[in-house]
Protein backbone atom coordinates (compact mmCIF):
# COMPACT_ATOMS: atom_id res chain seq x y z
CA UNK A 1 0.00 0.00 0.00
CA UNK A 2 1.57 3.75 -0.88
CA UNK A 3 1.94 5.99 2.08
CA UNK A 4 0.12 9.07 0.55
CA UNK A 5 0.17 12.47 1.51
CA UNK A 6 -2.20 15.09 -0.22
CA UNK A 7 -1.61 18.73 0.29
CA UNK A 8 -0.68 18.83 3.54
CA UNK A 9 -0.23 21.86 5.78
CA UNK A 10 1.76 21.67 9.12
CA UNK A 11 2.65 23.95 11.85
CA UNK A 12 5.07 24.07 14.82
CA UNK A 13 4.33 25.81 18.34
CA UNK A 14 1.34 26.82 16.07
CA UNK A 15 2.92 28.66 12.89
CA UNK A 16 2.50 27.25 9.65
CA UNK A 17 6.20 25.71 8.57
CA UNK A 18 4.62 23.68 5.33
CA UNK A 19 1.74 23.96 3.43
CA UNK A 20 0.22 22.36 -0.13
CA UNK A 21 2.89 20.07 0.51
CA UNK A 22 1.50 16.01 -1.47
CA UNK A 23 3.54 12.90 -2.59
CA UNK A 24 3.00 9.79 -2.63
CA UNK A 25 6.18 6.54 -1.63
CA UNK A 26 5.26 3.42 -3.44
CA UNK A 27 6.42 0.02 -1.60
CA UNK A 28 9.91 -0.78 -2.65
CA UNK A 29 10.70 3.05 -3.27
CA UNK A 30 13.00 5.65 -0.61
CA UNK A 31 12.08 9.68 -0.59
CA UNK A 32 15.01 11.78 0.42
CA UNK A 33 13.48 14.93 2.10
CA UNK A 34 16.23 18.13 1.24
CA UNK A 35 15.64 21.46 2.35
CA UNK A 36 17.40 23.91 4.68
CA UNK A 37 17.77 23.55 8.71
CA UNK A 38 14.23 24.64 10.53
CA UNK A 39 12.55 24.59 7.51
CA UNK A 40 10.14 21.58 8.35
CA UNK A 41 11.06 18.29 7.80
CA UNK A 42 11.23 17.07 11.37
CA UNK A 43 7.56 18.64 12.04
CA UNK A 44 6.97 16.48 8.99
CA UNK A 45 7.78 13.61 9.54
CA UNK A 46 6.33 13.74 13.12
CA UNK A 47 3.15 14.46 11.85
CA UNK A 48 3.24 11.87 9.15
CA UNK A 49 4.27 9.39 11.91
CA UNK A 50 1.39 10.32 13.92
CA UNK A 51 3.15 12.34 16.84
CA UNK A 52 1.17 15.72 15.68
CA UNK A 53 -1.84 16.52 14.03
CA UNK A 54 -1.31 17.79 10.40
CA UNK A 55 -2.93 21.92 10.08
CA UNK A 56 -4.86 20.57 7.21
CA UNK A 57 -4.62 17.88 3.85
CA UNK A 58 -5.01 14.18 4.67
CA UNK A 59 -1.97 11.35 5.23
CA UNK A 60 -3.40 7.52 4.00
CA UNK A 61 -1.53 4.43 4.71
CA UNK A 62 0.10 5.25 7.44
CA UNK A 63 -1.82 3.57 10.21
CA UNK A 64 -0.04 0.88 12.03
CA UNK A 65 2.66 0.66 9.50
CA UNK A 66 4.90 3.33 10.77
CA UNK A 67 8.54 2.55 12.28
CA UNK A 68 9.70 6.14 13.03
CA UNK A 69 13.47 6.78 14.28
CA UNK A 70 14.02 10.52 15.60
CA UNK A 71 17.50 12.14 16.20
CA UNK A 72 16.97 10.41 19.98
CA UNK A 73 18.15 6.70 19.50
CA UNK A 74 14.86 5.17 21.54
CA UNK A 75 17.01 3.11 23.40
CA UNK A 76 16.76 1.86 27.24
CA UNK A 77 20.36 2.54 28.67
CA UNK A 78 19.94 0.24 31.94
CA UNK A 79 19.02 -2.45 28.92
CA UNK A 80 21.73 -4.61 27.26
CA UNK A 81 21.79 -3.99 23.41
CA UNK A 82 19.90 -7.90 23.49
CA UNK A 83 17.62 -6.78 25.85
CA UNK A 84 16.75 -3.62 24.14
CA UNK A 85 16.34 -5.50 21.09
CA UNK A 86 13.90 -8.22 22.15
CA UNK A 87 11.82 -5.31 24.30
CA UNK A 88 11.15 -3.74 20.83
CA UNK A 89 10.25 -7.56 19.16
CA UNK A 90 7.98 -7.98 21.90
CA UNK A 91 6.31 -4.60 21.35
CA UNK A 92 5.78 -5.03 18.11
CA UNK A 93 5.76 -8.58 18.11
CA UNK A 94 7.98 -9.31 15.67
CA UNK A 95 10.45 -12.02 15.28
CA UNK A 96 14.14 -12.44 15.91
CA UNK A 97 16.70 -9.94 17.17
CA UNK A 98 19.49 -11.97 15.41
CA UNK A 99 19.19 -10.25 11.73
CA UNK A 100 19.30 -7.12 13.38
CA UNK A 101 22.29 -7.19 15.61
CA UNK A 102 23.94 -8.42 12.49
CA UNK A 103 23.19 -6.10 10.44
CA UNK A 104 24.53 -3.46 12.75
CA UNK A 105 27.38 -5.71 13.59
CA UNK A 106 26.23 -5.75 17.25
CA UNK A 107 26.62 -9.07 18.03
CA UNK A 108 29.75 -8.42 20.20
CA UNK A 109 28.46 -5.96 22.05
CA UNK A 110 25.24 -7.60 22.41
CA UNK A 111 25.92 -8.16 26.37
CA UNK A 112 26.91 -4.72 26.97
CA UNK A 113 24.72 -2.19 28.52
CA UNK A 114 23.49 0.20 26.46
CA UNK A 115 23.92 3.34 27.82
CA UNK A 116 27.79 2.20 28.12
CA UNK A 117 28.27 2.27 24.49
CA UNK A 118 29.55 5.03 22.31
CA UNK A 119 27.68 7.91 20.54
CA UNK A 120 27.94 5.76 17.75
CA UNK A 121 27.26 2.19 18.56
CA UNK A 122 23.95 3.84 20.32
CA UNK A 123 23.46 5.24 17.25
CA UNK A 124 23.43 1.78 15.39
CA UNK A 125 21.70 0.20 18.29
CA UNK A 126 18.70 2.88 17.47
CA UNK A 127 18.92 2.18 13.79
CA UNK A 128 18.64 -1.87 15.14
CA UNK A 129 15.73 -1.52 16.17
CA UNK A 130 13.81 -1.18 12.52
CA UNK A 131 14.40 -4.19 11.57
CA UNK A 132 12.48 -5.75 14.75
CA UNK A 133 9.05 -3.94 14.21
CA UNK A 134 8.15 -5.49 11.17
CA UNK A 135 6.98 -2.42 10.43
CA UNK A 136 6.86 -1.32 6.18
CA UNK A 137 7.38 2.09 6.14
CA UNK A 138 10.53 3.58 7.63
CA UNK A 139 10.20 7.20 8.99
CA UNK A 140 13.66 8.21 9.40
CA UNK A 141 14.91 11.73 10.77
CA UNK A 142 18.68 12.40 9.81
CA UNK A 143 19.32 8.80 10.88
CA UNK A 144 23.14 8.99 10.12
CA UNK A 145 24.23 11.31 12.88
CA UNK A 146 27.20 9.84 15.09
CA UNK A 147 27.94 7.18 12.61
CA UNK A 148 31.09 6.78 10.53
CA UNK A 149 31.47 5.77 6.83
CA UNK A 150 31.69 2.05 8.01
CA UNK A 151 28.34 2.34 10.06
CA UNK A 152 26.67 4.39 7.21
CA UNK A 153 27.68 2.18 4.93
CA UNK A 154 25.60 -0.43 6.92
CA UNK A 155 22.34 1.14 7.13
CA UNK A 156 22.31 2.13 3.57
CA UNK A 157 22.36 -1.78 3.04
CA UNK A 158 19.84 -2.21 5.63
CA UNK A 159 17.47 0.37 3.79
CA UNK A 160 18.21 -1.59 0.35
CA UNK A 161 17.62 -5.15 1.99
CA UNK A 162 14.24 -3.38 3.35
CA UNK A 163 13.44 -1.99 0.10
CA UNK A 164 13.95 -5.38 -2.13
CA UNK A 165 11.59 -7.18 0.53
CA UNK A 166 8.91 -4.60 -0.69
CA UNK A 167 9.27 -1.82 2.03
CA UNK A 168 9.76 1.73 2.04
CA UNK A 169 11.66 4.76 3.54
CA UNK A 170 11.01 8.39 3.89
CA UNK A 171 14.16 9.93 5.05
CA UNK A 172 15.12 13.33 5.59
CA UNK A 173 19.16 13.86 5.48
CA UNK A 174 21.39 15.99 4.03
CA UNK A 175 24.02 13.06 2.82
CA UNK A 176 24.72 10.91 -0.15
CA UNK A 177 23.41 7.67 0.84
CA UNK A 178 24.04 6.01 -2.41
CA UNK A 179 20.65 4.51 -2.40
CA UNK A 180 18.32 4.80 -5.79
CA UNK A 181 15.61 6.73 -4.43
CA UNK A 182 13.25 10.24 -5.23
CA UNK A 183 14.34 13.31 -3.85
CA UNK A 184 11.95 16.26 -2.04
CA UNK A 185 13.00 19.37 -1.63
CA UNK A 186 10.47 21.30 0.60
CA UNK A 187 11.45 24.11 0.11
CA UNK A 188 8.54 25.37 -2.49
CA UNK A 189 6.55 24.48 0.43
CA UNK A 190 7.56 27.22 2.49
CA UNK A 191 4.79 28.62 4.39
CA UNK A 192 3.94 32.30 5.42
CA UNK A 193 5.25 32.98 8.62
CA UNK A 194 1.28 33.23 10.53
CA UNK A 195 -0.34 31.62 13.68
CA UNK A 196 -2.42 28.32 12.34
CA UNK A 197 -6.08 28.16 11.99
CA UNK A 198 -6.50 26.86 15.73
CA UNK A 199 -3.45 28.20 17.40
CA UNK A 200 -4.23 28.35 20.72
CA UNK A 201 -2.97 30.85 23.35
CA UNK A 202 -0.41 28.88 25.24
CA UNK A 203 1.17 29.18 21.43
CA UNK A 204 0.26 32.85 21.04
CA UNK A 205 2.31 33.70 23.50
CA UNK A 206 5.37 32.28 22.55
CA UNK A 207 4.93 33.32 18.69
Amino acid sequence: MDLTVSDLTIARGGVPVLAGLSFVLEPGHALILRGPNGIGKTTLLRTIAGLQPPVSGQITGAQDRIAYAAHADGIKPTLSVVENLRFWARVFGAGGIQPALEAFDLTTLSERAAGSLSAGQKRRLGLARLLVTGRPIWVLDEPTVSLDTRAVAMFADAVRAHLAWGGSALIATHIDLGLEAGVLDVTPFKASLAPAAGANAFDEAFL
